[in-house]
């Protein structure tokens, strides 16, 4: 039996690294996905600065040697399919992979969001969906794994390196009045994820 495990993580950098611990130990592309907030343009287009720099990483690579590119995702594997995309209620997002692809077919029909109704197709909790959805509109990167059952364990432990305490940060977000995710509601701008990343920086994972 196939089971979805997904992580949020608060920096592209943690996301990119989970996705390739999974793919080392042995995850296909085609059962990863990536969904990353872009609401600071760290992503555009062609232009790929995920160290986020200011510096295109294809222009350091072509400096600095190949090693680079294979260490910022490279030519091979699913960081090397990420492109733009808009999903309801989290504005731009750059994404690769098979939930991404669901989100957006799910988008139209979806009452919850085609990032929520993505998820809870995938058997994540409609409770889980709701926050790892919330953690990505607040600037967030949501990594998802299609595994069998008897090596979730493995993999589970594979993605909980530097992964988001969910259920804390799910108490903190209904502290300050938050409920669930909300598709129709406008997506963090720029500011808006700077001011949560700062508030999160610092302790709480």
């Amino acid at each position: 039996m196939t089971v979805t495990i997904s992580r949020l993580y608060d920096s592209y950098a943690d996301a990119q690294r989970a996705v390739t611990r999974l793919e080392a130990a042995g995850v296909p592309h085609s059962d990863i996905s990536i969904v990353a907030n872009n609401s600071d343009n760290w992503f555009d287009g062609g232009k790929k600065d995920r160290d986020r720099d200011g510096v295109d990483d294809r222009a350091e690579s072509a400096g600095k040697g190949a090693g680079i590119g294979a260490g910022l995702g490279g030519a091979a594997g699913l960081l090397a399919g990420l492109g733009l995309l808009s999903i309801p209620g989290l504005g731009p997002v750059v994404a690769a992979g098979w939930l991404a692809s669901t989100a957006v077919g799910a988008a139209a029909g979806a009452a919850t969001g085609g990032i929520v109704g993505a998820l809870t197709e995938a058997g994540v909790s409609d409770e889980d969906a709701h926050v790892y959805a919330e953690g990505v509109r607040r600037g967030g990167t949501l990594v998802s794994a299609r595994v069998a059952d008897s090596d979730r364990n493995r993999f589970d432990a594979v993605l909980n390196e530097s992964a988001v305490n969910l259920h804390e940060r799910s108490a903190a977000w209904q502290k300050a009045g938050w409920k669930r995710f909300d598709p129709n509601s406008p997506p963090y701008g720029a500011e808006d994820v700077r001011r949560e990343r700062q508030l999160y920086s610092g302790g709480m994972r």
